[in-house]
């Protein structure tokens, strides 16, 4: 074997320290995949494909979508955290994350410790709908019609703990009303119960609701933000009409499995902050219902460590037996 001399043992060290840097300019070297813990077609797929279409070309490789539903995001979790940590398979996260953390028993494993966070990529509020024939006009009057008759109001939503079944029951907290939360298999079932009367409101994210309200099958009595959507200026909060401390946003957010070089998260956040301020991204994510907006890590991890804490109050709240 050949001895280094001491002139290339200098060199070399000479070297070194940019030699990660030159790898963090490489990066991406190939596709990267999204997995998302979603179906194909809803609000969350959409804003995948929207955000990752419009990053391809920024970061120089196409970024696939990968959906994998299942067991509550723990099949799409696992895969991400079996994946080598350097940038090139992330995580759709939602705040159906920070639910888990109370729904799952055994969780294989911890959202805060393992994964982490890139930027988030939008918010999307709930709207609370009615009939379109229903005699309930405001927020107010449904409250007093509640009040009136205790255990007699409907609210349906999709599956137990969900967002939307969550939100209704926080709502039941702090309106103080007796009602009965009924669980459907998913948004349309909802909304058909809703038109047809089966129900008498329903608490659900407003990309479904929007083309129903339109149509005028549906009423839309508040949405569930601190401030109004700006598509619907005149559908008030549900704040602001006088339920003190109530807000609920849905959100997505991009993640990494632990251990993902520094470099690798920079250039996914950078690239993903730029395309969410493409208008045309913009404009196809207020379509949806979702107000798009990036985040540093920190400001991402904040916001899950808050969602847990919150939502686990909830479902203590409303006696939700982890499975």
């Amino acid at each position: 074997m050949n001895r280094l001399s001491r002139r290339q043992i200098l060199a070399a060290g000479a070297l070194a320290p940019w030699l990660p840097a030159a790898r963090a300019s490489d990066f991406p070297s190939r596709p990267v995949t999204l997995i998302l813990p979603f179906a194909p077609g809803g609000v969350a797929d959409v804003t995948a494909r929207t955000v990752g279409q419009a990053m391809a070309p920024l970061l120089g490789q196409p970024v696939v979508i990968d959906n994998r539903p299942g067991a509550g995001g723990i099949v799409a979790t696992q895969a991400v955290l079996g994946a080598p940590p350097d940038g090139h398979t992330l995580l759709l996260m939602s705040n159906a994350t920070a639910v888990s953390v109370h729904l799952v028993r055994k969780l294989p494993f911890d959202v805060q410790r393992q994964l982490l966070p890139i930027t988030t990529l939008g918010f999307f509020e709930l709207g609370l709908a009615v009939p379109a024939n229903s005699r309930q006009g405001t927020l107010k009057e449904l409250l007093a019609h509640a009040r009136s008759q205790p255990g007699r109001l409907t609210i349906g939503t999709i599956a137990v703990g969900s967002t939307q079944h969550l939100s209704a029951e926080l709502f039941k907290a702090r309106t103080g009303i007796d009602a009965l939360v009924v669980p459907y298999k998913g948004s349309p079932a909802v909304i058909n119960a809703l038109r047809t009367g089966e129900i008498d409101v329903a608490f659900e994210i407003l990309s479904p609701l929007l083309p129903q309200l339109k149509a005028g099958t549906i009423r839309l009595l508040a949405v569930t933000g601190t401030q109004r959507f700006a598509s619907l200026p005149e559908v008030p909060t549900v704040i602001e009409q006088g339920v003190a401390d109530y807000s609920v946003d849905s959100w997505n957010a991009l993640a990494a499995p632990a251990g993902t070089p520094a470099a690798a998260i920079e250039r996914l956040r950078a690239a993903a902050t730029q395309a969410l301020a493409q208008p045309a991204v913009v404009e196809r994510l207020r379509e949806l219902g979702v107000k798009a907006r990036a985040s540093q890590p920190a400001e991402q991890a904040k916001l899950l460590a808050d969602e847990i804490q919150h939502w686990g109050r909830v479902v203590r709240a409303a006696r939700i037996e982890p499975e």
